[in-house]
């Protein structure tokens, strides 16, 4: 990191920036918007364990219509395991919001993307640096682009934060050459 000094009693640390990086506006993520996110991201990673509760339910329609053991309190218990398994899910990531270590998810960053790493800026002074290796995967959703981090941790940079349309498609030719969206 550079310093710049300020005040000679203060010293003042300026994050290093690369004149060729996108650059955007300054965002931050609503509460709401980062609960259905983190959602739907892990209804997606987990659609296979959906496959369970309805081979349950399958498995038990045909017991039933074969009047070998006619039961209709496993629908009802398999119903109300996946409505409480879904609101458990949901209490965890409405809790990430309220949690003081997960504060900075929530805050107003400008970001500067080049093909080393992104950087996320609080102000000119305060910021961090996040590397491209730490991106799982990333996608592009019908009004923004989607980095995740891990399971509830992702950048949400919605289109219009951009500052041009070039801006948009040199930062997804930099996610193709990181190989996280298909070209």
């Amino acid at each position: 990191m550079a310093k710049v000094s300020v005040n000679k009693h203060q010293p003042v640390y300026q994050m290093p920036s690369n004149p060729a990086a996108v650059r955007t506006k300054k965002y931050a993520l609503g509460t709401k918007k980062y609960i259905s996110l983190a959602m739907r991201h892990f209804l997606k990673s987990q659609l296979k364990w959906g496959l369970i509760p309805l081979a349950l339910i399958l498995i038990n329609a045909i017991v039933s219509l074969t009047g070998l053991y006619p039961n209709i309190w496993i629908y009802v218990t398999i119903l109300v395991g996946v409505v409480l398994y879904l609101l458990f899910w949901v209490i965890q990531f409405t809790g990430i919001t309220q949690l003081e270590q997960y504060k900075p998810m929530f805050e107003k960053f400008m970001y500067e993307i080049d093909n080393r790493q992104i950087l996320m800026k609080m102000n000119q002074k305060e910021g961090g640096v996040m590397k491209w290796e730490q991106i799982k995967e990333a996608y592009k959703d019908k009004e923004a682009y989607v980095l995740v981090i891990s399971r509830g941790q992702f950048i949400y940079l919605p289109y219009n934060i951009f500052n041009s349309e070039h801006d948009m498609k040199v930062f997804d030719r930099i996610l193709k050459q990181k190989e996280l969206i298909k070209a």
